[in-house]
């Protein structure tokens, strides 16, 4: 306990040292940048400067959009016209209509999957009825080419 304090003591000279030589630094600091209000240092109030148009708020890149990335956009849902459409526009939001597409589209194959294969066991269906199956269309086939193979030796 007894080097803590000494500790404590050490520490308190050097900063009245080192406070001395800092002083008029402070003095000079306080005088030009930080005004002193009721106790407390607030910096001098600045004029607000215009955020600059062609930028974004949040310094994020941005990308002017292609004629099909515009597509995608209004596809999306995002823009309704194509003439809302900013110059520019942030990557985020360009990925996000491209992701939603993506959705969109892999929706639309699985429904166009699902109608091909109700329509393909219709068909088959039809063709049952009708007896042609696989099986009897391949004993057809071969019955044929051994018809023109034994015609090709006999001419031969």
């Amino acid at each position: 306990m007894g080097s803590l304090r000494g500790l404590h003591l050490v520490a308190g000279s050097c900063l009245k040292l080192h406070g001395r030589d800092a002083s008029s630094s402070l003095r000079l600091a306080r005088i030009s940048d930080l005004k002193r209000i009721n106790g407390f240092c607030t910096k001098p109030q600045e004029s607000p400067k215009a955020p600059p148009t062609s930028t974004y708020r949040h310094r994020v890149p941005l990308h002017k959009p292609t004629d099909w990335e515009k597509k995608i956009l209004i596809w999306a849902g995002r823009f309704k016209k194509e003439e809302e459409i900013p110059e520019t526009i942030s990557f985020e939001m360009l990925d996000a209509a491209k992701n939603k597409m993506r959705v969109k589209v892999s929706y639309v194959m699985m429904a166009l999957t699902v109608v091909g294969c109700i329509f393909m066991v219709i068909e088959g269906k039809k063709a049952a009825k009708r007896h042609e199956t696989l099986t009897s269309l391949n004993l057809e086939k071969k019955a044929r080419l051994r018809e023109e193979a034994a015609l090709k030796a006999k001419t031969e």
